[in-house]
């Protein structure tokens, strides 16, 4: 039954950290915000949405609890890749100042694939347990999956409503092709508040909903030592670091031989003949070579602008195709 009037309205927050930063990566490439999601302006939506759900005052809606599930590179991989390391940290201290919990579970090698076990398991149970003791009003699951179905099931007997942030949307991918992320009908039917988040964003009667502007990370001029660095710091402020992070699925790229013209290591230099919603095109006769966001390293896709110089590697996708990876800007 709804929370009264007088009553604290509790919300547990948790999330499927893989789906978050899929859905970031989303508006902050593909999407015409060009921005990351707020920690921050996620959990002043969430509490405001509580509020209009349960017909409450939002002041008296309040997150209790909040946690962040995801697998991790180690440490000796994560230095392999640059500036992880930095955008781990950079990623905890953000979400240890909005309060919230990080649960992370070893990323695993299989059949060549990088990918996360167990981190659902984990989610559900500590989920459930901790409804059990701190007896959450609202309890909020941010994913699109539908083996959370018997979670929801669980919860629903202690009593808690279920409300569900869910995002669909297209993109293209490493590769090229058109991906499309849909949420599980099965998850939507079972919860008591599914909030479609793709279209409260897209809603042009809301763009200048100040709820709706705050979901999203406020690019900030970045400071002198990231610069020198070629740290991407201010997209980060708020909101997800990981760029180039592939988990599930992660494609494998085969290397093209080094001729005896080339780099020692095979890199190229070029130029950006154009872009595109996260993705672009250098030029490389005889074709222009595709890259993917993810490709860059020490860049933020939205730093690129059409000339400017690229080093590179050529790889080949899944059909044979040269493509270009590890796409770093040519800072002067």
């Amino acid at each position: 039954m709804p929370a009264t009037a007088s009553r604290l309205t509790r919300i547990g927050v948790f999330y499927d950290g893989n789906y978050f930063l899929h859905v970031s990566n989303y508006y902050n490439y593909s999407h015409e915000r060009r921005s990351r999601i707020s920690i921050s302006g996620l959990h002043a939506f969430i509490r405001r949405q509580v509020a209009e759900e349960e017909g409450v005052n939002e002041r008296l809606c309040q997150i209790v609890d909040a946690h962040y599930f995801r697998g991790r590179l180690n440490a000796h991989e994560a230095n392999q890749r640059g500036n992880q390391l930095f955008y781990d940290r950079l990623f905890d201290d953000i979400l240890m100042s909005e309060g919230v919990v990080t649960h992370y579970l070893p990323v695993k090698t299989y059949q060549g694939y990088r990918q996360e076990k167990g981190i659902d398991v984990w989610l559900a149970l500590e989920a459930f347990e901790l409804a059990q003791y701190k007896k959450f009003d609202v309890v909020v699951l941010i994913t699109s999956d539908g083996d959370y179905v018997p979670l929801i099931r669980k919860l629903n007997t202690l009593g808690s409503r279920i409300m569900v942030l869910s995002w669909d949307f297209e993109f293209l991918n490493e590769q090229g092709e058109k991906q499309i992320t849909r949420t599980s009908q099965d998850l939507l039917e079972e919860v008591s508040y599914p909030v479609a988040m793709h279209g409260i964003i897209d809603d042009r009667s809301r763009r200048n909903d100040t709820a709706i502007q705050n979901l999203f990370v406020k690019q900030q001029a970045r400071p002198a030592f990231a610069a020198a660095s070629g740290a991407n710091y201010a997209p980060f402020a708020n909101g997800h670091p990981y760029d180039d992070y592939p988990l599930i699925d992660e494609p494998n790229y085969n290397i093209v031989g080094v001729g005896e013209d080339d780099d020692p290591e095979g890199r190229k230099i070029s130029t950006i003949r154009s872009l595109k919603t996260g993705y672009g095109f250098i030029n490389y006769p005889p074709n222009n070579l595709f890259f993917h966001y993810t490709s860059l390293l020490d860049t933020d896709f939205n730093e690129l602008q059409i000339d400017d110089e690229v080093e590179f590697t050529i790889g080949q996708n899944a059909e044979g195709k040269d493509i270009a990876i590890d796409v770093r800007l040519v800072r002067r």
